[in-house]
């Protein structure tokens, strides 16, 4: 599908920063648990996405052709005062945004998913933050909303990543997500929007609408996406699921990075 305008990506980039420095500042316990990433603590969450933040900067900046280690990225880690967080936090945000936009969505920069562009990092990033941003506020106890484009493009990109990983990753856990006659529809109650996911014998194919499927996920569209990346659960009472439920849980089992 066709990704955002590259403007819109850096424009939410900010947003998002923006919002997850709201959850450093509000009190929130650093120390707490990250419920949908248990290894982490919250503070170790903002450090994760800061870090990867300032890893794409360098990269986007540089104009890398390789992939750059993580452990040369300048301030990668973030300050060891965790009072200095928030403002790290938005130092790495300017940094990214302005690389992003001196860049343009066509400069060629290496990436892992075949889409050697500033752009597959703009769209990468924008995502980053919108899921680990989900990941804070449901460890501070926050509220969390996304804008509709948003979302629907996060949806977009993860089946593109799931079918990169299909095709290039053999030992993927993603390519049992084979097999004819099984489809996924992805049904948001608040909107017109839906996607419909077949498998098939070779790789995922998608597409926009309404139709019957094999299993059907409903609900408000920020749930349906938690939800397709793993962060509500299934039983959540802002989701319905109708038809075969093991369907969809086979799949977010297996859905993966690569």
């Amino acid at each position: 599908m066709t990704p955002l305008p590259h403007d819109r990506y850096c424009d939410e980039i900010a947003h998002q920063v923006g919002l997850l420095r709201a959850v450093v500042t509000s009190g929130a316990d650093l120390s707490a648990t990250v419920p949908t990433c248990p290894d982490w603590s919250l503070e170790q969450l903002v450090r994760h996405t800061g870090g990867a933040l300032r890893w794409v900067e360098l990269m986007v900046r540089t104009r890398a052709r390789a992939e750059v280690p993580e452990d040369r990225v300048p301030s990668g880690e973030g300050p060891k005062d965790v009072g200095a967080l928030d403002a790290w936090l938005d130092e790495t945000g300017e940094m990214l945004v302005a690389a992003l936009r001196e860049a343009g969505p066509d400069a060629p920069v290496w990436s892992w998913a075949g889409l050697p562009t500033s752009g597959f990092w703009a769209r990468r990033m924008t995502h980053e933050l919108t899921v680990h941003r989900a990941d804070a506020a449901l460890a501070a106890g926050h509220p969390y909303e996304v804008a509709a484009d948003i979302a629907a493009d996060a949806v977009d990109e993860w089946l593109q990543i799931v079918e990169f990983a299909q095709r290039t990753v053999p030992d993927d856990a993603a390519g049992e997500l084979r097999g004819p006659g099984r489809s996924i529809h992805l049904h948001a109650t608040d909107g017109t929007w839906g996607t419909v996911v077949e498998l098939t014998e070779d790789v995922i194919v998608w597409r926009h609408g309404h139709e019957k499927a094999t299993v059907a996920l409903r609900g408000p569209l920020t749930a349906v996406l938690l939800a397709f990346y793993r962060r509500l659960p299934l039983d959540s009472p802002e989701l319905e699921i109708l038809g075969d439920r093991e369907l969809l849980e086979f799949w977010l089992e297996r859905a993966t990075f690569g």
